[in-house]
């Protein structure tokens, strides 16, 4: 009797258990997406109805491949290539749209007022949870929340204010008057030189953040970053795939690369910090390198907050920071350097005017940090390249409670798109050259080019905009300046147009650009 009455009663705690996640999984993969998509559409908002586990992953990825598989006219209008599908939704459902990442509800939001409120509200609307294969990529202070953000960001703060950075100049200098001396080698005997620049301007980003990040230890740093870089290969590779349910728990080759990536980053990493941490301990001074300088920093927040397990950072969040130094630092300023290349190649005349501004603020001399801070068109011109071409294309933002954005109440699971590059290119933002090269739209700077609207937002915007974006401006500006100095460059007839999103907007077939040097 007692043993019927035990089956029965795993029978029915089995049944209970089936019944439970049968339903849990029903509302993740239908009811909940359906009844998030009526509230969207009685609002007024337009989209693609939900298709089961899906979405429009499949148009999007078809959209995408095809994108990629053919290279475009010599134009600035790139967001039918790098924002394809969002294009083509926008245009087929309006401004006010939204569209499916699988089962979660994408608003694409374009209005620079609705935008600001998103950037100011950081609790509001804060990161989406970081997919599991971007963690092996880099977390750090890009996706934290709350006050291990506030904390982070006080910590590093200091390795990026502008004292720090005059004295990381002379470091900016090195890599870059490297990169001359090595394309000056390079040069045939009536002074020019066709290549792909890409891969150099990789190599002097990589350079720079390996020496401003750890010092005496950049050769070890320099290998990191071959191991994120083929790291940042892989998430793309895959990461549109891990929006389909359980595609994540399936072995294959390419996440055990990523797994091994990982592994062998953070050993690498933990070796360089633990040596330092000893060095300090020892009672050495801390170097005027990134890494230093936030050992430094972490070291006084916990002497002034006392010693408990809250306070600081511990060895894992030292690493990931280094890690995200070292991503950021190196992708950003790589692909601001090679857009900046081809945009001059193209437009030579700009090319004429930021040269005689470089040789007329330094001559033949070496940059220093005053005059690079006084170049004006230089800056123009970066701006205007970082507006059509910036580094990242999209942000997103998740909602976790109903809230009022605009005209909108958006409920709780959806997420919204923050699309830069389309607004970037937006006429109606811009006028009728958005979509053309133009840096005398920011003669009289980015407020005034904007109308005080946040409709320019290459690093972001509000309280979370890019730690980094100084260091990366005044590196581009130091390289843009040698490289003026000593040569003129025109496109290669090899050149071809393909910009595409590798975590970053990159060329996809490299930047052909022919050198001639220049004769003062």
């Amino acid at each position: 009797m007692e043993e019927a009455w035990a089956t029965s009663a795993g029978i029915i705690i089995t049944m209970i258990v089936a019944i439970i996640w049968s339903w849990r999984v029903l509302n993740w993969l239908w009811l909940k997406p359906k009844r998030l998509e009526r509230l969207l559409r009685e609002q007024g908002l337009q989209g693609n109805p939900y298709k089961i586990m899906v979405g429009d992953l499949k148009d999007i990825l078809k959209m995408q491949k095809e994108a990629r598989s053919k290279t475009m006219n010599l134009s600035d209008d790139i967001v039918p290539r790098v924002l394809s599908f969002v294009q083509h939704n926008v245009n087929k459902h309006g401004e006010n749209s939204f569209s499916w990442l699988g089962p979660i509800p994408v608003v694409t939001l374009t209005d620079p007022e609705v935008i600001k409120d998103v950037f100011n509200k950081i609790y509001d609307f804060p990161k989406p949870n970081v997919n599991p294969l971007f963690k092996l990529l880099v977390m750090g202070l890009v996706s934290h929340e709350g006050e291990k953000w506030s904390k982070h960001r006080r910590i590093i703060n200091p390795a990026f204010n502008l004292e720090k950075l005059k004295i990381m100049l002379p470091i900016f200098f090195k890599s870059c008057n490297d990169l001359i001396s090595k394309w000056e080698g390079m040069l045939s005997l009536d002074g020019s030189c066709e290549m792909d620049v890409w891969p150099f301007l990789q190599n002097l980003a990589s350079d720079v953040i390996s020496r401003t990040a750890f010092g005496s230890s950049y050769e070890e740093g320099r290998r990191i970053f071959e191991l994120q870089k083929e790291q940042a290969e892989l998430v793309m590779k895959v990461v549109i795939k891990t929006f389909i349910p359980g595609w994540r728990f399936l072995p294959n080759t390419t996440q055990r690369r990523m797994k091994q990536i990982y592994r062998d980053v953070k050993v690498s990493l933990k070796d360089i910090i633990n040596k330092r941490e000893k060095a300090l301990k020892a009672g050495e001074a801390a170097k005027n390198d990134l890494l230093g300088i936030l050992l430094e920093s972490n070291h006084k927040e916990i002497e002034e907050q006392g010693n408990n397990k809250n306070v600081g950072m511990n060895l894992e969040d030292v690493i990931e920071e280094c890690k995200l130094f070292y991503f950021a630092g190196q992708e950003t300023t790589s692909v601001l350097l090679v857009w900046t290349m081809v945009l001059l190649s193209r437009y030579p005349d700009w090319q004429a005017r930021a040269r005689d501004e470089v040789l007329q603020v330094f001559g033949n001399n070496k940059p220093d940090f005053d005059g690079l801070s006084h170049l004006k068109i230089v800056t123009m011109i970066l701006h205007e390249v970082l507006r059509l071409y910036p580094p990242v294309t999209e942000l997103s933002r998740t909602v976790h409670k109903n809230i009022k954005l605009g005209n909108l109440t958006l409920p709780a699971g959806v997420q919204v798109s923050l699309p830069i590059v389309l607004v970037h290119h937006d006429c109606e933002l811009w006028g009728d050259d958005a979509k053309e090269f133009n840096p005398e739209r920011f003669s009289e700077g980015v407020f005034k080019a904007t109308n005080g609207r946040v409709s320019f937002f290459p690093f972001g915007w509000g309280p979370r905009i890019c730690i980094g974006q100084n260091f990366s401006m005044l590196e581009a500006k130091m390289a843009l300046s040698l490289i003026l100095q000593h040569f003129s460059f025109e496109l290669s007839p090899a050149y071809a147009h393909a910009p595409a999103t590798v975590i970053t907007l990159q060329p996809q077939h490299g930047a052909h650009i022919i050198l001639h040097k220049v004769q003062i």
